[in-house]
């Protein structure tokens, strides 16, 4: 039973066959970010991939676009407006996310890239943000596929477990919104809490998580800078120039508005996609090598960000 297993995972017309049928299950609408990345993970664990070179190649082109087209699904002067009324916590929550992530990062001894990932996913907007450090902080398939599969962990813990919190310590609907925004990582995680929390939950939480969503491009411009250390037009990931022009076509075209679920549609299938193939790249040396550090980190830093921030907004809202 054991060789006839092993003769159908090292037959190379099934292991194309299956990474197609994958591949192509994750652009249908059915499968989200999260179950693409593991289910990338899970080709890798039984099978080997069957050209690497193009694998490579669709991740990385396809987490840059992706990211772009995320921009369609903001509307930089509501994203302004809000970001305003909680500026100074959302700035602190970031802030302090990073630093603390960093923090932990070191003193777990983890790759650099990793932790710096892990930290800017749970800082900003989970695996949108990932994708969009990647390439800044020039992280491999391994580290991504490490990172990404970290944060989409504790975003279903948070999806779960959130709203049972929010409604025990009997939390208004706009400190929960403000709560879920600031905490979970992913935005899907984020509407699909709010939404179980009430209507103004899902309004403010959506509102204040797309606006923090908008320190992907200053964030990301540190991290390629200080990767590189210099200043120069080649450290500018040019992704990111492409999400600010989304953001403001989106804002100020009128075509772009009527359109903008399409472009999010596409946003979020591409990468889905992009992170199937990532998860393809994930095999069983590389998590045996990276070991269970990243998750110490990942559920120790959200711990505590859940914590100050629940205090925060209960103090304040």
């Amino acid at each position: 039973m054991k060789k006839t297993l092993t003769t159908f995972q090292s037959n190379p017309t099934i292991a194309k066959i299956i990474y197609f049928l994958l591949a192509l299950s994750t652009l249908t609408p059915w499968v989200s970010t999260a179950t693409a990345l593991f289910s990338g993970i899970f080709f890798a664990l039984l099978f080997k991939i069957p050209n690497p070179t193009l694998n490579k190649k669709i991740s990385s082109s396809l987490l840059k676009w992706s990211v772009v087209f995320l921009g369609f699904g903001l509307n930089a002067v509501d994203a302004l407006e809000t970001g305003s009324e909680g500026s100074l916590i959302t700035f602190s929550s970031i802030a302090f996310t990073l630093l603390f992530g960093a923090f932990l990062g070191k003193k777990l001894g983890l790759d650099k890239t990793i932790y710096r990932l892990i930290a800017s996913g749970t800082a900003i907007c989970g695996g949108s943000a990932i994708a969009a450090m990647a390439p800044a902080l020039r992280a491999n398939e391994r580290q991504i596929s490490v990172a990404m599969a970290t944060v989409f962990v504790l975003n279903a813990v948070a999806l779960v477990t959130f709203p049972v919190v929010g409604k025990y310590l009997h939390l208004t609907q706009e400190q929960f919104g403000w709560w879920a925004a600031l905490a979970i990582h992913d935005t899907s995680a984020v509407v699909g809490a709010g939404q179980a929390y009430g209507e103004e939950a899902l309004r403010i939480a959506t509102t204040v998580k797309l606006t923090r969503a908008l320190w992907i491009v200053p964030v990301s411009l540190i991290a390629s800078l200080t990767q590189s250390g210099k200043i120069s037009l080649k450290t500018m990931p040019t992704f990111i120039i492409g999400f600010v022009i989304a953001m403001l076509l989106n804002t100020y075209v009128p075509f772009f508005q009527q359109y903008s679920h399409v472009f999010n549609f596409i946003a979020h299938k591409g990468l889905s996609l992009a992170l199937f193939t990532v998860g393809c790249t994930l095999d069983v040396e590389s998590v045996k090598h990276v070991g269970t550090k990243p998750m110490y980190q990942g559920i120790s830093l959200w711990v505590i960000i859940s914590s100050i921030s629940l205090i925060a907004v209960m103090n304040i809202f």
